[in-house]
C-alpha cells in the first residue's frame, strides 16, 4: 500500500521575531502548507476572525499582549473554538505549561526547537483535533480536558498531582504511540532531572488512578522503551 500523503495544513504563525516568522512559514510552505504571519497579538486576531485555520503556531512572549491572553481570545470566537494552538515559549516550568493548557494551548514547545520537530508536532495535533472537535483528548474512555485540567475514566473524576498530569497529557496526545522514557523524561523536567526513579514512581501513581479501579488496563509498559496508552496490548510506531 503506497504511503499517505500527510494534509496541507492552513496555518498562523504569531510571532514577533521577524527572521524566526519568516523560518517556520518557509518551511511549512516548502512542505505544501499555507502560512499565514502576525507579528503581534492584534494582528493574530484581526486574521484569525477572517479566516479558518487548522492550526496556530503562537509566541508566548508578544510585544503587545501575552500570548495565552490571545489564546483566551481565540478560544472565545466562533473562529478559534476548535482550532489547534501550539504555544511556543522559552519558558519550561510546569506552571507555565500548566497555564498554557489552561488557557487553551493544544501543545507546547521550548525555545530553541527543531523546525523538523514542530512541522512534526503541527500535523500530529491536526490528527488529534480532527477526532476531537471540542478540543479535549480522549483515549478509549479516559478524557482530559486542557481547558479545566479535569481527567475523567469512565465518567469517574480522576485526581492526579501536577507532574503526573503532565505526563498523562504526554502520554494521550501521542496515543497509540509508544513515547519514549527519554522522551517523557526531556518532555517533563528537560536536564534536570530528579533522581534515576522519578519517571517510574510518577508512572505508578499514573497506573494506580487510571488503571487500578478499572477492569481494563490503558496504560502499557513497553520494556526497554516506554509507556503508550492505549484501549490494548498491541505496540504502536
Amino acid at each position: 500500500m503506497p504511503p499517505i500523503d500527510p494534509p496541507r495544513l492552513s496555518v498562523l504563525i504569531v510571532e514577533d521575531h521577524r527572521d524566526l516568522r519568516a523560518n517556520i512559514g518557509a518551511y511549512l510552505e516548502q512542505r505544501g502548507h499555507q502560512a499565514d504571519h502576525a507579528e503581534d497579538g492584534r494582528r493574530a486576531l484581526v486574521l484569525a476572525a477572517e479566516n479558518r485555520y487548522d492550526v496556530i503556531v503562537l509566541d508566548r512572549m508578544l510585544p503587545d499582549m501575552d500570548g495565552l491572553d490571545v489564546a483566551r481570545r481565540l478560544r472565545g470566537a466562533p473562529q478559534g473554538a476548535s482550532t489547534g494552538i501550539l504555544v511556543l515559549t522559552a519558558r519550561d516550568t510546569l506552571e507555565d505549561k500548566l497555564e498554557g493548557f489552561a488557557a487553551g494551548g493544544d501543545d507546547y514547545l521550548v525555545k530553541p526547537f527543531s523546525l523538523a520537530e514542530l512541522h512534526a508536532r503541527l500535523l500530529a495535533l491536526h490528527r488529534r483535533l480532527s477526532g476531537r472537535p471540542d478540543g479535549r483528548l480522549r483515549v478509549a474512555d479516559l478524557e482530559f480536558d486542557p481547558d479545566t485540567l479535569v481527567v475523567r475514566r469512565a465518567e469517574r473524576p480522576v485526581h492526579l498531582p501536577p507532574t503526573t498530569l503532565r505526563i498523562l497529557a504526554l502520554l494521550m496526545q501521542n496515543s497509540p504511540r509508544v513515547v519514549t522514557r527519554e522522551e517523557i523524561e526531556s518532555a517533563i523536567w528537560g536536564d534536570d532531572l530528579p533522581g534515576p526513579d522519578a519517571l517510574r514512581a510518577h508512572i505508578h501513581t499514573l497506573r494506580q488512578a487510571i488503571d487500578k479501579p478499572f477492569d481494563r488496563p490503558l496504560l502499557h509498559t513497553v520494556h526497554g522503551v516506554g509507556f503508550r496508552l492505549g484501549a490494548d496490548e498491541t505496540v504502536a510506531p
